[in-house]
């Protein structure tokens, strides 16, 4: 009866960084650079790998898909809190709230699955050259590629179905940035031990075998570049893996530094920040700085239109 006395919140206040007012213009202009440079990159690098035919190869196809990604992880979270630095009441309605959750969840275990699937590729070209256009085609790659967005679909659906279970009659204030997951947690009026029994049956799997699938991958792939006899072929061999190692340390890193008890306050906020926005940044210099390949077809192209920005101006005159 205590409960039916109580209005239902129908929508939040994001918190987020409202404990530093004095630095919200700088926060404001640091943000938007970084969102701008985010978009850019992994847009221009799906763009890139969509126009150059000698980037449709399968490690490319997962790269690009791991762009657009990180692309979808950035505008979910980065526009509203931009807008949040300069907004009165920072307010999000219980189905924007909603959505947000959605293309994050949907976004993290899309890299989730890219990673273990980029770390099998890089296992296959390294261990089994010989075999790899029969064992890592260009068809399959498309199809793990579809799969991988309908399993995150179906996961991030799971998620957001057991979110709406919850009824919120405490306090609306999310001590946030972004609707996640565990600030919601603390504010609902519901029991939400089905909500964490859901992480422990389909998040934490997921986890679990694309964690093993990278660790296996990379054993592997270092027990056969120690066996190589020539320095450069190891040389090579430990540039190909290097860049795609270095990210998934970090994220990984940020992603179980994140996953603590439920407990826990804003503290998670610093970590947030990072796997949310600053990986996304990352990502695509990472991949592409020291990725001849990459720097190679983005020259390509670049000529490709300065040839035809010439010729069309040639043609206005």
């Amino acid at each position: 009866m205590e409960k039916t006395n109580h209005s239902l919140t129908t929508e939040f206040i994001l918190v987020g960084f409202s404990d530093h007012p004095d630095l919200k213009i700088l926060l404001f202009l640091v943000f938007s650079v970084i969102y701008l440079v985010t978009m850019v990159g992994n847009l221009g690098l799906v763009a890139l790998i969509y126009m150059e035919p000698r980037l449709h190869t399968p490690m490319y196809i997962f790269l690009g898909n791991l762009a657009l990604m990180d692309s979808c992880c950035s505008c979910a979270i980065t526009p509203k809190m931009l807008e949040n630095f300069f907004s009165v009441d920072r307010r999000i309605s219980l189905y924007e709230c909603m959505a947000q959750f959605y293309f994050l969840c949907l976004a993290e275990t899309a890299d989730c699955f890219l990673l273990a699937a980029m770390a099998y590729d890089r296992y296959v070209a390294i261990c089994n050259p010989l075999q790899y256009h029969t064992m890592m085609s260009k068809k399959l790659s498309l199809q793990m590629s579809i799969g991988i967005f309908i399993a995150s679909n179906l996961h991030s659906l799971i998620q957001v179905g057991c979110l709406l279970r919850l009824t919120f009659c405490k306090s609306n204030r999310i001590d946030h940035f972004f609707c996640d997951i565990l600030p919601l947690y603390r504010l609902s009026c519901t029991d939400p031990f089905i909500n964490e029994l859901m992480i422990y049956i389909f998040s934490m799997p997921i986890q679990v075998f694309t964690i093993t699938t990278i660790l296996v991958s990379y054993f592997c792939i270092l027990f056969t570049i120690f066996k190589m006899k020539s320095k450069d072929g190891r040389g090579k061999a430990f540039s190909t893996c290097a860049s795609h190692f270095f990210s998934v340390s970090i994220f990984y890193t940020c992603l179980l530094m994140y996953i603590r008890p439920f407990e826990e306050g804003n503290k998670d906020i610093p970590v947030a920040v990072f796997y949310t926005v600053i990986i996304p940044l990352l990502n695509p210099f990472i991949y592409s700085l020291r990725n001849a390949e990459v720097v190679n077809a983005a020259k390509k192209v670049m000529k490709t239109y300065n040839i035809f920005k010439n010729a069309s101006a040639s043609i206005a005159h």
